[in-house]
């Protein structure tokens, strides 16, 4: 931060801008006490009298020196305009958090009126607010603050928007971090750079504003007098004596641009764009009543459906269980629902999107129903902030570029474990080791943006492992990894599976890596789950069309050159227009009238292994049927 602050000021512009903004500000402090007494000392033998050796300015009808004044009214036109920026940006930041703070209705509702106040003109809205609070300075400071305060609550709820979405936001969600708390430490900390900026612009904005309700006379009263009001006093004479009156409108053009340019200046050094107008296992389960028997079970998810308003429904009634110490892998293409499901078992999916199940319960606790409405909702947030863990895609959005590596890892432990500040980073540093992160203490201290690619993963994943999780759901972790790096984390993560028996939930594109590290394989496709099988059997045992064309489609050592590479026909269905019956049909070289008019259920193809199809191949059935097909033939299936 402290560089960045440097290299605004040594750029032409920043330098002169700071040395111009550092000035009127000086002059601000400092007027009041030189020149007071020039300034208000009365001289009845030169009144209105034009400039002069004596008078550079001239003077008022009270023969008082109008330069004198104008020195002097920079500190009342400086302290006013930076209160109403003060307001505004108070206000702004109360109405642009209000959806975060107040859930979902509040939030909707304060948006509607932002976004009807913003569609008013400032100046408009100024005026109107003047006359609700009535003529005198007290009134123009609340009038302006509040006039700028819905640009600046609009440019708040947009920056709120973006970093709210961010995966490092969800993870403190899943830790058990209160809204506010998540606000202050995870949210307003990464928009603070464009709301500074767009402050420091906002004051030249409210300088003017402030000198144009005095100069209508709504503004200072007399004795007191700035800038707006020496103009307003000086107008009837502008033809006789214009220093008098073009000396104010100087002197508030000068300090709005020190303001306007110095603001424009930090934007650019920061690289913000400027906008004018005013971010314990054991304990949790013992709260939670149980829903199922099963010891073993780590996860339970029963016709788990997750909709969209429209109506849609990426996610449709699947099915599984995942026991202690299983690394069970889910693979689709993009748009499937793989990490949608991820999502709702972690109660990340928020409104207006829908969870609903027949069973949804995490080591025996239940997390949707009935049931689950017994707990409370701090039990279910130490619950998974102890015992679920979550390394999402892209690590680099998964920490808070703002805090430090062993801060954010020591959040989650001082929130659910009781410890204090040193106990937590001295957790967060073992665990940094545990994931095999070298120097953990020291890069403990470092930011996001000093670890590498893998090095994130791998702090991401020490995240999890600060409670004492049994599941960790892994949502691409080893996507824009190299493979050198990509095997390191699989390892890690089989690691960390066999010494504390935890089970793994492993989201991926590359079937190829579910099938050497994984159990048991979910190939999910159009929300559903479409085929259930051991990774063993994956590559000569897969039954659907579907889990034939994934394999199909991985080039390996064996693949022609010379040939184009093997491709899914056809495009994924859209979840707002899902066919009757099988949604792969379309696709399928073995679809029939019945697989676009049924859709089939999954049902078991022999030990451990589910099929959702009609004709599911390798069976006798189909090797009868389709034996003398060219595709058997010339082995492409």
């Amino acid at each position: 931060m402290r560089a960045r602050w440097i290299a605004v000021l040594r750029t032409p512009v920043g330098a002169g801008a700071g040395v111009l903004l550092f000035a009127v500000l000086l002059l601000a402090l400092l007027a009041p006490l030189l020149w007071s007494h020039q300034a208000s000392a009365i001289d009845t033998e030169h009144l209105l009298e034009g400039s002069s050796a004596k008078h550079w300015l001239g003077t008022d009808n009270l023969g008082r020196d109008i330069f004198y004044r104008v020195l002097v009214a920079s500190r009342t036109s400086i302290l006013l305009a930076l209160v109403a920026t003060l307001i505004a940006v108070v206000m702004g930041l109360a109405l642009g958090c209000a959806p975060v703070l107040l859930g979902r209705r509040a939030g909707r509702l304060t948006t509607a009126v932002v976004n009807i106040a913003v569609a008013f003109p400032g100046l408009l809205l100024a005026l109107f607010f003047a006359v609700v609070f009535g003529v005198g300075a007290k009134g123009a400071v609340l009038a302006i603050g509040f006039a700028g305060a819905p640009s600046f609550a609009r440019l708040t709820q947009t920056l709120v928007a973006g970093v709210a979405e961010r995966d490092f936001v969800a993870a403190a969600r899943i830790a058990g971090v209160g809204r506010f708390r998540m606000l202050l430490r995870h949210i307003l900390p990464n928009i603070a750079e464009p709301l500074v900026v767009n402050a420091t612009i906002g004051a030249g904005g409210a300088l003017l504003a402030f000198a144009g309700l005095s100069f209508l006379g709504l503004g200072v009263q007399p004795p007191v007098y700035d800038w707006g009001r020496l103009m307003g006093e000086s107008l009837n004479g502008i033809y006789v004596h214009p220093a008098a009156a073009l000396a104010p409108g100087v002197a508030v053009v000068i300090a709005g641009l020190a303001f306007n340019l110095f603001g424009e200046a930090v934007a650019k050094g920061f690289g913000v764009p400027a906008m004018i107008g005013p971010r314990l296992r054991e304990r949790s389960a013992e709260t939670m009543p149980a829903a199922t028997d099963d010891d073993e079970a780590v996860l339970v998810v029963k016709d788990l459906y997750v909709s969209f308003p429209g109506p849609i429904t990426p996610v449709r009634g699947i099915s599984f269980t995942i026991g202690k110490g299983e690394i069970v892998g889910v693979v689709g293409e993009s748009g499937s629902g793989k990490s949608l499901t991820a999502l709702a078992v972690a109660q990340l999916i928020e409104p207006p999107g829908q969870v609903r199940a027949a069973e949804l319960s995490f080591l025996g606790a239940p997390l949707l129903g009935r049931l689950a409405v017994r707990s409370t909702a701090a039990a279910r947030r130490r619950l998974l902030g102890t015992s679920f863990a979550m390394v999402f895609q892209d690590p680099m959005t998964s920490f808070n570029p703002t805090k430090r590596i062993g801060t954010q890892l020591a959040e989650g432990a001082r929130e659910h474990q009781g410890l204090n500040r040193r106990q937590a980073m001295a957790r967060a540093i073992d665990r940094l080791r545990a994931v095999r992160v070298p120097a953990a203490g020291r890069r403990a201290r470092q930011y996001p943006h000093e670890f590498s690619g893998g090095m994130r993963q791998r702090a991401m994943i020490g995240m999890g492992l600060m409670g004492a999780p049994a599941l960790i759901v892994a949502d691409e972790p080893t996507t824009a990894l190299d493979v050198t790096v990509q095997r390191q984390v699989l390892r890690l993560l089989e690691t960390i599976r066999t010494e504390d028996d935890v089970a793994i939930l492993l989201i991926s594109h590359d079937i190829t890596v579910v099938a050497q590290v994984c159990d048991r394989v979910l190939v999910m496709y159009a929300g559903r789950i479409v085929e259930d099988l051991p990774a063993s059997e994956l590559a000569t045992g897969a039954r659907h069309p579907y889990t034939r064309a994934l394999l199909a489609a991985v080039p390996d050592l064996d693949t022609p050159l010379e040939e184009p590479l093997a491709v899914i026909a056809g495009r994924p269905v859209d979840p707002a227009a899902m066919p009757s019956g099988c949604a792969f049909a379309a696709r399928c070289e073995f679809a029939e009238d019945r697989c676009r008019s049924e859709d089939p259920s999954l049902v078991s193809h022999g030990p451990d292994h589910q099929v959702a199809c009609w004709n599911p191949q390798g069976t006798a059935a189909w090797q009868a049927r389709y034996l003398g097909s060219e595709s058997i033939r010339t082995g492409q299936l």
